[in-house]
C-alpha cells in the first residue's frame, strides 16, 4: 500500500486540480445566466475598492505578524525592512511549486543575519499559526452555518485544532530547532553565527492572535466583496466568515494549484451555494480572487517601491 501511495503523490496534485475544474466549470455552466445577469451597482464598486484596501492591509498585516515570529525566537528585525521582503515575496507563491515565496523570505532573512534555521521554522510556523486562527475562526461561526452544524465536523475541526496548537508548543518548536541544527551543521560547514541555537522560551499566542486578525481581515474582505453583489443581514456574517475560514484553510494546506486556487472557489461554493444565490457566489469568489491577486501585486510594487524611495535617499 505505501509503496502504491508513493507511487500516486506526485500524481494527487494534478488529480486535485483537475477535480476542482471540473467542478467550477460544472458549476458555472449549471448557473452562468445567473452570474450573467448579475450587476454591481456604483456603490457596489466602492464596496470592491474598499475589498481591496482591506485585503491589502491584511497582507502587510501578516507582514508585521512574521517580524513577531521571529522576535519570539528572540530575534531583532528591522520591521520596515521585513515587511517589505514579505510583500515583495507573497506574490511568487503563485509560481509552480507554492514554496518560492518561503525560499525567499529565508534568504533574505539570512543576508539580514537571521540563523538560516530561525528563518525557516519562522516560514514553517507561520502556517501553522495561520491554519489555527482559520480554524478557531470556523468554530466560533460554525453554529450559524446551516451547511457545518453537524456534530462530527465540528468534532473533527476541534480535534484538527488542538493538535495544530499542540505542534507550535515551545517544547515541540524547541526540538524542531535542535533537529534542524544537527541535521543542518552535520551535512555542511557554515559559520558560526549560523550555529547559534535560539529556543522559544513562551507559547507563541502573540503571533497567533495577530493571525487571528489576519483571517479576519481576508473574511472581511471576502464578505465586502459579496455584499457588492448582493445585500447582506447581520445573522449572516458568522455563517460567512465559518465558510471563509474553511475554505481559506483548505486552500493553503491542500497541494493543488499554488496559492490555493481552486481548492478555496470549489470549497467556497459547496458551502454557501445552498444559503446564498449560487450565482452571487460565483461572482463573489471570482472577484474575490482578482481582488486577492491584484492586492498582493500592488503590496509587492509599493514595497519594491518605497525600497528603491529609501537606496535613492
Amino acid at each position: 500500500m505505501q509503496h502504491i501511495l508513493s507511487r500516486l503523490k506526485p500524481y494527487l496534485r494534478w488529480i486535485i486540480l483537475g477535480g476542482t475544474l471540473f467542478f467550477l466549470i460544472t458549476a458555472f455552466k449549471n448557473n452562468w445566466q445567473e452570474v450573467a445577469a448579475i450587476r454591481i451597482a456604483t456603490l457596489g464598486w466602492l464596496t470592491l475598492a474598499i475589498a481591496l484596501c482591506v485585503t491589502l492591509l491584511a497582507h502587510i498585516w501578516s507582514g508585521w505578524v512574521w517580524t513577531w515570529i521571529l522576535e519570539e525566537f528572540n530575534q531583532t528585525v528591522n520591521i520596515p525592512q521585513f515587511v517589505r521582503v514579505y510583500l515583495q515575496t507573497n506574490i511568487a507563491k503563485y509560481l509552480p511549486g507554492n514554496v518560492w515565496h518561503y525560499y525567499g523570505r529565508i534568504s533574505a532573512a539570512k543576508t539580514a543575519g537571521i540563523p538560516t534555521s530561525i528563518a525557516a521554522l519562522s516560514v514553517l510556523l507561520e502556517p501553522l499559526l495561520m491554519a489555527a486562527a482559520a480554524i478557531l475562526l470556523a468554530l466560533l461561526g460554525i453554529q450559524s452555518a446551516i451547511a457545518l452544524t453537524q456534530s462530527y465536523i465540528q468534532l473533527l475541526l476541534f480535534f484538527v485544532l488542538a493538535g495544530v496548537l499542540l505542534a507550535i508548543h515551545p517544547h515541540l518548536l524547541n526540538l524542531a530547532m535542535r533537529l534542524l541544527s544537527r541535521m543542518k551543521f552535520q551535512s555542511t560547514t557554515t559559520n558560526t553565527s549560523d550555529r547559534v541555537l535560539c529556543q522559544i522560551k513562551r507559547y507563541p499566542w502573540r503571533p497567533l492572535l495577530g493571525e487571528l486578525g489576519f483571517v479576519g481581515l481576508r473574511g472581511t474582505g471576502f464578505l465586502l466583496t459579496l455584499l457588492a453583489i448582493i445585500p447582506l443581514s447581520i445573522e449572516r456574517i458568522p455563517l460567512l466568515f465559518a465558510a471563509f475560514s474553511l475554505a481559506w484553510v483548505l486552500g493553503l494546506v491542500i497541494p493543488g494549484a499554488p496559492g490555493g486556487l481552486g481548492v478555496f472557489e470549489v470549497t467556497a461554493i459547496a458551502l454557501l451555494q445552498h444559503s446564498f444565490s449560487t450565482g452571487a457566489v460565483i461572482s463573489a469568489i471570482a472577484l474575490y480572487r482578482f481582488i486577492s491577486i491584484t492586492a498582493e501585486a500592488a503590496g509587492a510594487g509599493l514595497a519594491w517601491l518605497n525600497e528603491r524611495l529609501i537606496v535613492g535617499n
